[in-house]
């Protein structure tokens, strides 16, 4: 553990977040990641008031309220838990999906010390007007009106202070609980939380970089620069820094305030085509795409353009992956089972899957859906379909594309409150079309093949050198076997201080025959009348007997 935790403030904050845990019944689990001195001291300080109360409530419950209280790290990781629909069912991930960003705005000096840093000068001095109450306060930043001396409206996102340390501390203990978790659970490896977590590491500082935010929004604002139904936020860079930016205000109606909308007279049905299209081409044509596009985000212009906000959180797909995804969904809206079953396999990457079964699962799937018109097919539920039948497998799919599926699910459920009769699959279909025709155009095809053919030659050209190697490592005795396995250390670690342990009951039993035999001789130095020597391995004797049962009892072998 210390290898991880070196620093003292993790301890304090691990003590912190396992009081939490231990709280709402998950002091087991501690336990069992070997955190036992920690939970015995947060038992004693724990509040007993509501604890069967909390104990009593459903675990998917009890796990959101945990995170919740756990603070802003823990918070963004259940939002990106949200998006695991391939791991957890409808109920968990509901519940994940309540966790909000909004917290207790920070006080404005507190702020205003912030802006101060970040500009290199008074707040006053940059802004022509800055509002003291916050727009909106989130869990990472907070978010203040002002108006720059052009008398430009803009909006201030100002990183709250102090946040950095804390995310960084939480961020390691994530990290040595993943750890632990592959070792102690191994069952839960083919989940890799190890790697989850070191994506939710990079993801998180990255989030932490308000100037990585409005690089991409601009990114995105590149990549869709002729379609004018998309607003994105102009920055401006003598303001934007690490911990702020300054982003153009947006006037528009919340996409959520359908009264709003019908009031203003725009067309709900033409938001909810045009809002998809535009999220479909970041993703299926872009490969880079707003991850975040819940209805705080999405506002609807005077004029029926659509404007996005917060781009802290992005999707990234490479063109293999596109091209996997292309595949997958064309096969789901054209009922072709067998591109449905390839490409999941592929994501799959376990060589234990049972393969007959799941392509049976898949062609029963597909079936279901057999003659249904187009205009009546459900995308969501077709995703929702594939990963529960994932899940009932116990796959997992890459986090790129559970991030995708759960952006679908999001636009399909957005545009169905605007439009009751919106048709995600069928605003998908031309996408999918024109990615199909391009991927078997006869030049990219001739592209793939040179490229395909120069890789071989590279590889054949290296083989008699690679053999070489191999050969000359055997015969050196260079050519080594490492096998990893963190049980049989934790083992050979118990092992130790259990000899240890051992090793010192038999110095302490041999002081006290020793001192008996001393204490029958006659003649010598005495004290209160017994012989001096035999009561000085006596005492010596009792100071490492207690000190054995103290090792023992910190230890957890007194239970």
């Amino acid at each position: 553990m210390w290898e991880t935790l070196t620093a003292s403030q993790d301890l304090g904050r691990l003590h912190s977040l396992a009081a939490i845990l231990v709280r709402y019944g998950f002091g087991d689990l501690l336990r069992r990641l070997g955190l036992a001195q920690t939970l015995a001291r947060a038992g004693n300080v724990l509040p007993l008031a509501h604890l069967e109360e909390l104990v009593a409530l459903p675990p998917h419950v009890r796990v959101r309220c945990a995170l919740e209280e756990m603070g802003p790290t823990f918070v963004k990781l259940g939002q990106v838990l949200a998006t695991r629909v391939d791991l957890f069912p409808p109920q968990w991930i509901a519940e994940f999906s309540r966790l909000q960003n909004a917290v207790p705005p920070v006080p404005f000096e507190a702020i205003r010390s912030e802006m101060s840093t970040a500009l290199g000068q008074d707040p006053e001095s940059a802004f022509a007007w800055l509002d003291p109450s916050p727009l909106a306060a989130a869990s990472i930043a907070q978010v203040h009106r002002a108006r720059l001396p052009d008398g430009c409206d803009v909006v201030v996102k100002v990183r709250r202070p102090g946040i950095r340390p804390l995310i960084e501390a939480d961020l390691r203990l994530l990290q040595y609980a993943a750890g632990k978790i592959e070792a102690k659970f191994p069952d839960m490896r083919r989940y890799h939380p190890a790697g989850m977590v070191r994506q939710f590491h990079a993801s998180l500082l990255a989030e932490l970089d308000l100037a990585a935010e409005c690089r991409h929004a601009e990114r995105i604002a590149a990549n869709l620069s002729g379609d004018r139904r998309l607003v994105v936020p102009a920055v401006h860079w003598p303001c934007t820094s690490e911990r702020m930016n300054v982003q153009d205000f947006v006037d528009g109606v919340a996409v959520a305030d359908l009264v709003a909308l019908d009031l203003a007279g725009l067309d709900r049905a033409g938001v909810a085509r045009a809002g998809a299209q535009i999220v479909l081409k970041m993703m299926l044509d872009d490969g880079f795409f707003h991850a975040d596009p819940h209805p705080g985000n999405v506002f609807v212009l005077r004029d029926g353009r659509i404007a996005l906000i917060d781009f802290g959180m992005v999707g990234r797909l490479s063109p293999a992956r596109r091209a996997e995804v292309v595949s997958l969904l064309f096969g789901l809206v054209e009922r072709d089972p067998e591109r449905v079953t390839e490409v999941l396999l592929d994501w799959t990457g376990r060589a234990d899957v049972d393969e007959a079964q799941l392509a049976i699962d898949i062609d029963a799937f597909i079936d279901r859906y057999h003659g249904v018109p187009l205009g009546q097919l459900d995308l969501a539920s077709m995703l929702l379909e594939v990963v529960s039948l994932l899940r009932s497998h116990r796959l997992a799919l890459p986090s790129d594309l559970a991030l995708l599926i759960k952006v679908c699910l999001t636009l399909e459920g957005m545009g169905r409150s605007l439009d009751p009769q919106f048709d995600m699959a069928l605003q998908a279909r031309p996408f999918l079309r024109r990615a199909m025709t391009a991927r078997f155009h006869p030049r990219r095809i001739a592209r793939r093949g040179v490229r395909s053919l120069a890789d071989t030659v590279e590889v054949l050209a290296s083989l008699p050198q690679d053999l070489r190697r191999v050969l000359r490592a055997m015969r050196t005795g260079g050519a080594r076997l490492h096998i990893g396995m963190d049980e049989l250390r934790d083992f050979g670690s118990q092992m130790a201080h259990s000899a240890n342990r051992l090793a010192g009951s038999m110095v302490i039993a041999a002081l006290i025959v020793g001192s008996s035999i001393a204490m029958t001789v006659e003649g010598g130095p005495t004290l209160f009348g017994l012989p001096l020597f035999g009561l000085v391995g006596f005492a010596g004797a009792s100071l490492a007997g207690i000190w054995l049962l103290l090792s023992i009892f910190r230890s957890g072998g007194g239970r």
